[in-house]
């Protein structure tokens, strides 16, 4: 079955020039040119990944994000012609799986969709579940619970999070753990890894100063601190 593509974008041409990249990928692409209408294709089509420009003539492509986080997973690429750092980290921290500036390459585009599509394929070879005190991550279904109680985490944060804990101790630097998640197709600023690490953190109930599950080592990265009680 062919993987399906939403582009949401205010410019016919953009779309025009994206669809056939991406078709020509081997996608199956939906267009449309509002916020409106990318949420009720979402809703209605559960397309596999969605291209979604901030810049839009009716709702602000963040506040689009923060609504399809209310009811789906889907995997949320931001385009934006706002290159500023803060504007690329604020929509990451609203769950978006990758971001991309205008002006772009088409086939940067491309490369960056099948990144992240590769990831919801996960590692055949790898262990099905990690149960670390208290902690339990389980790719089969992508659930992780914390003590027993549910936690909600964006598919990049999932992803992010089970890395790190398949590898109790071991230190990982930020490009690491993008070349892991994106397997080696990141463009951007490294810096994103911490903007998801401090969301994981705060949804897990987690304390960066007194950590029980992702420590900071400075100047390096991160790592997964909890060694005791695994079952995998």
């Amino acid at each position: 079955m062919l993987r399906s593509v939403l582009v949401v974008d205010d410019e016919p041409h953009i779309r025009r020039v994206l669809r056939g990249y991406l078709e020509a990928d081997g996608y199956n692409v939906t267009e449309v040119g509002t916020g409106t209408e990318a949420l009720t294709l979402i809703e209605s089509r559960s397309p596999d990944l969605v291209l979604l420009d901030v810049r839009l003539p009716d709702i602000d492509g963040f506040e689009v994000l923060r609504r399809i986080r209310q009811f789906s997973d889907v995997y949320v690429v931001l385009v934006t012609a706002r290159a500023e750092e803060v504007d690329k980290l604020v929509g990451l921290a609203v769950g978006a799986d990758d971001y991309i500036t205008k002006p772009f390459a088409p086939r940067e585009v491309a490369a960056r969709v099948r990144a992240v599509l590769r990831r919801a394929r996960g590692a055949p070879d790898a262990p099905s579940r990690v149960s670390i005190s208290g902690l339990t991550v389980d790719p089969d279904t992508r659930e992780v619970t914390v003590d027993s109680t549910p936690v909600e985490l964006s598919a990049l944060e999932f992803d992010l999070l089970l890395a790190m804990a398949r590898s109790p101790g071991r230190v990982y630097s930020r490009r690491q753990l993008l070349e892991k998640v994106w397997d080696g197709d990141f463009y951007g600023d490294e810096r994103v890894v911490d903007v998801h690490i401090r969301s994981i953190r705060r949804a897990l109930g987690d304390d960066a100063a007194d950590p029980r599950f992702i420590g900071t080592v400075r100047g390096v990265g991160y790592k997964f601190v909890a060694t005791s009680g695994a079952d995998r």
